[in-house]
């Protein structure tokens, strides 16, 4: 029986354009790279109701702009960054819940409030880039570059998990999964590993063993 993979939106419906733009059903959301953005910068050509950095000397690798509009008005805005390896925006990099949104942001995943964008959490969960996050029941299972991890709904790490080498692949793509029953997660070298939800690695295998990872999925 194949087991469901999960994924990382819920109750939303996501349009395809220059920028991620979700609809719930009482708001219409925009996600963005802001790549003109500079931290303490009077001459930004978009300006935003919160501005939420982690202090750094170093430069700001992601940069993403957040609004927020109801009947097509414009109710809260706000800008996050952070440093470490640059994070996209993409399809499992988002979690929008009904009254709080979760981003990937380079090393950290910001929690921010629905619809007023406060800053509720922000959580350094991998060393260098937090590639997707996952609803898992009620907590989330990030996939960072070094390390698999699983936040409490208040940002606290419950678990984390590395390997010998980092969590992707050259390819970049289908390189980790969480399904119902736990996650798989492939490193550099095609090495994959299963995991439980309590972080224990149940078992890893070379890519050679295709069958017995087709028999899991």
């Amino acid at each position: 029986m194949e087991a469901t993979i999960l994924k990382g939106q819920s109750n939303i419906s996501l349009i395809h354009s220059d920028m991620e733009q979700y609809t719930t059903k009482r708001y219409k959301i925009d996600i963005f790279e802001d790549y003109t953005f500079k931290y303490d910068s009077n001459d930004n050509a978009n300006q935003y109701d919160n501005v939420y950095f982690d202090k750094s000397d170093f430069k700001y690798s992601t940069v993403i702009g957040i609004r927020i509009f109801q009947d097509d008005k414009l109710l809260k805005s706000a800008v996050i960054g952070s440093t470490g390896g640059k994070t996209g925006i993409g399809k499992n990099s988002i979690i929008i819940e009904s009254e709080r949104l979760l981003v990937c942001c380079s090393d950290t995943i910001f929690c921010l409030s629905i619809p007023d964008l406060t800053l509720l959490w922000r959580k350094q969960a991998d060393q260098i880039t937090c590639f997707e996050i996952f609803k898992y029941l009620d907590s989330y299972i990030i996939h960072g570059e070094v390390e698999i991890s699983r936040l409490d709904k208040n940002g606290n790490i419950l678990w984390q998990q590395s390997s010998a080498d980092i969590f992707t692949t050259l390819e970049g793509k289908d390189n980790f999964f969480v399904t119902e029953n736990y996650i798989i997660a492939t490193d550099w070298k095609n090495r994959k590993y299963k995991f439980d939800f309590n972080g224990t690695i149940l078992q890893t295998t070379e890519q050679k063993k295709k069958q017995l990872w087709k028999l899991w999925k």
